[in-house]
């Protein structure tokens, strides 16, 4: 957003009540920031009140409409609310943009205890079905209802030490195609984003190791991000972009699709260093 400017309506999603999950930081920060440029009336929700809070003034300090609910997306109670509350101020809702999710204990199956495993579940996976079920009744009122869940690579392949994140986002992709068949004849489409390597802490994981422990984890990822094709992480913004195209009417014969964003790295076997 250029801080110095406006908001001001866009042809793209001028108008529209937007719901973004996740909204504090990283990739849902930045979908939330984009839609507002693009004239997106937004429904912020996330767990982190203080980041939500900052963003919603954010937004609302260059003349965008918001507003900002605590939510723990694996509440069903809370969810409920969310949509209510959100249908309540802006008298609709348009889109919802899934992407609050948590990346869990980095360990192997024998060693993940079951509670890690329910957790990564509920929040990835129970949170976009909980948003979905509460959120279509008003995405087929309006006629031209869309969903967009942020799902990741990590759903189309196997990766290491990621049992239930990997589960979790393999959920999510084909939860989009089932929504897709569903609901394509009653006026809603629903497609996915994948990301890889993207440049964010999710859910602050490394900001909480020893400086030490984080440096390490940094330089691993840079440096699995620098064997894939494009040779880099993405910008969250980058992500973003790709979740506004399906949001908005530029992708209005898309539904079920999964369109990844990872600088190529599902697209080849990667042989390492040769």
């Amino acid at each position: 957003m250029n801080r110095s400017e406006s908001i001001s309506s866009s042809p793209r999603l001028g108008g529209r009540v937007m719901l973004v999950t996740g909204a504090s930081t990283g990739i849902g920060r930045s979908i939330a920031r984009l839609a507002a440029e693009e004239g997106a009336r937004l429904v912020l929700a996330d767990v982190n009140t203080e980041g939500g809070e900052e963003l919603a003034r954010e937004v609302a300090g260059q003349g965008g409409e918001v507003l900002f609910m605590r939510c723990d997306v694996s509440d069903a109670e809370q969810v409920g609310r969310l949509v209510e509350e959100a249908v309540r101020h802006f008298g609709r809702l348009d889109v919802l943009v899934n992407n609050a999710g948590i990346a869990g204990n980095a360990l192997p199956a024998h060693e993940l205890s079951a509670d890690d495993w329910d957790r990564v579940i509920a929040v990835n996976l129970r949170g976009p079905f909980l948003c979905a079920h509460f959120a279509l009744p008003h995405l087929m009122a309006g006629g031209a209802g869309v969903i967009v869940n942020v799902a990741s690579t990590y759903g189309l392949v196997g990766a290491p030490l990621a049992p239930a994140y990997c589960a979790s986002k393999g959920g999510v992709v084909n939860l989009t195609r089932q929504l897709a068949v569903d609901y394509g004849g009653r006026g809603v489409r629903v497609n996915a984003v994948c990301p890889g390597y993207v440049d964010t802490d999710m859910g602050g994981h490394r900001a909480r190791l020893p400086p030490a422990q984080r440096e390490a984890a940094q330089a691993r990822r840079g440096a699995n991000a620098a064997l894939q094709p494009l040779g880099r992480q993405a910008h969250a913004d980058e992500i973003a972009r790709a979740v506004l195209f399906l949001a908005s009417d530029d992708s209005s014969f898309m539904t079920g699709s999964v369109v990844t964003v990872d600088g190529g790295c599902t697209a080849t076997f990667n042989h390492g260093p040769g």
